[in-house]
């Protein structure tokens, strides 16, 4: 008799974690496409500029990019979204012109990275610019807004 209960307990434990692994997580519930929009204004000699590209997010993990990878002024987003909607992004990207970054800091074709503070909700989400210790960069802004999914056609 003890086997046989030690068996079907057995069987739930692994029915439960199947079932675990099969769930979505809950940051799950911000997956589908998102625009974004990065607003970066203008600060001393550097000009201001505003890029909109397409962000996915996926499982909980979001990913956009601008441009060409490997090419000036591609921009990397990257991160994970947590069930209470903040994230902590990473932006990896090359400089497209020197008119748009920190002179002294960097040259077109260099590469730069920061992070992102950011946070989501239902349908829409925002972000700063991780400024470190405030002495480089500038404020930053991301922007987020969840696009509808798109029902398929009749005709198809």
């Amino acid at each position: 008799m003890r086997s046989w209960t030690i068996g079907i307990t057995f069987a739930a434990v692994l029915a439960a974690l199947a079932a675990a692994q099969d769930a979505p997580s809950p940051a799950a519930r911000f997956d589908g496409k998102w625009l974004t929009t990065l607003t970066c204004p203008a600060k001393g000699n550097t000009s201001g500029y505003t890029w909109h590209f397409a962000s996915v997010i996926r499982g909980g993990a979001l990913r956009g990019e601008h441009g060409t990878s490997g090419e000036a002024g591609y921009l990397l987003l990257e991160g994970k979204i947590a069930a209470d909607g903040s994230a902590k992004l990473n932006v990896k990207g090359i400089v497209g012109s020197r008119k748009y970054a920190r002179e002294v800091f960097n040259h077109e074709g260099e590469e730069y990275t920061y992070g992102v503070k950011a946070q989501f909700q239902e349908k829409e989400g925002s972000g700063v610019r991780n400024e470190g210790l405030g002495i480089v960069g500038r404020a930053c802004t991301f922007d987020f807004v969840k696009q509808p999914d798109r029902a398929p056609d009749a005709g198809q």
